[in-house]
């Protein structure tokens, strides 16, 4: 099997954290995991190239690596807004009319912007930067209040730890929820966030041990296939349906409801894999009632059906 070829593509002062997310999630054999993906580095100009911590690193690629790219990811830009050289626009446009997937990673997306990659669409990066990205290039339509934005050949996260939500979400466009969970795990993580979450809660978050979500959290996703309602998960916690719906906005940016379907729907992304259950039944199994719910919610937040992605991302069984 031809393996995916991600190449980063750095520049100095690299942060070294946006691009380990990149390198963590496409980059790192795991000895119980199928390999995917191959993963490269490449700059303008090969050889060492600093780090905004104080260290070099040696990067042996040059541009010219791009030209094989399936996914070329670009995990940060500083000084953001800095004008990009010219060769490195015309590599992205280059990459991009082939057919390569074109990633940006917080502060990334200024280079996208000016190589055109992000005209006319909807883009993010991180919140502080925002404004800057809105002022510099008015014809990207650019959105303070998610983590990422994929369109499918081009996409953009939200600040740092974004950034390894939005390679998980792409892995799991590639290869199925069940092998990104995997991945994720072994990164130790919590279950996924949607790209459309909050990039920070509206308050910063309680400092008492006892408020924290998890127990709950982790209760309802072993209750999925009954009925759970505000009031039911209000009442395991301990508080009233207000206070709760509060504490979600907090601490994970959504509604019981939003953060409760999607639980649903990664679950039935799992079943539909691993499993040969016809589509009436994994709709029981997560809450979701019926078929015709199911297909409903699916298409509505996953752009395709049940069936079709069995079909896509299916274990021979």
């Amino acid at each position: 099997m031809n393996r995916h070829r991600v190449v980063a593509l750095v520049n100095p002062p690299q942060s070294p954290f946006e691009l380990a997310c990149a390198a963590e999630v496409f980059g790192t054999a795991r000895q119980d995991l199928p390999v995917h993906y191959d993963f490269l580095i490449c700059a303008e100009r090969p050889g060492p190239l600093q780090s905004t911590v104080g260290y070099a690193m040696l990067v042996d690629a040059g541009l010219p690596a791009l030209e094989e790219a399936d996914t070329v990811i670009v995990p940060g830009w500083q000084p953001p807004g800095t004008p990009v050289p010219p060769t490195i626009l015309e590599a992205l446009r280059a990459a991009h009319r082939r057919g390569a997937r074109i990633v940006a990673i917080c502060t990334g997306a200024f280079v996208l912007a000016q190589a055109g990659l992000l005209d006319g669409r909807r883009a993010t990066t991180h919140w502080r930067r925002t404004a800057q990205l809105a002022a510099a290039f008015p014809e990207v339509q650019v959105d303070l209040d998610v983590l990422y934005v994929d369109h499918g050949d081009v996409a953009t996260s939200a600040g740092s730890g974004a950034g390894i939500d939005l390679c998980l979400h792409l892995v799991r466009s590639d290869h199925g929820a069940a092998y990104a969970a995997q991945i994720a795990r072994h990164m130790v993580l919590p279950p996924h966030r949607e790209g459309s979450q909050l990039q920070y809660a509206t308050r910063p978050a309680p400092a008492r041990a006892d408020e924290s979500l998890a127990p709950l959290l982790e209760w309802a996703t072993s209750q999925l296939d009954t009925r759970l309602t505000l009031a039911r998960l209000a009442e395991r916690a301990g508080l009233s349906s207000r206070t709760l719906a509060r504490r979600f906005t907090e601490q994970l940016g959504t509604s019981p409801g939003q953060w409760l379907l999607g639980q649903r729907l990664d679950a039935a992304r799992v079943l539909l894999e691993q499993t040969d259950l016809p589509v009436e039944a994994i709709a029981t199994r997560v809450g979701l009632a019926s078929a015709v719910n199911l297909r409903r919610r699916f298409r509505a937040t996953l752009g395709t059906t049940p069936g079709a992605y069995r079909r896509a991302f299916g274990e021979t069984l």
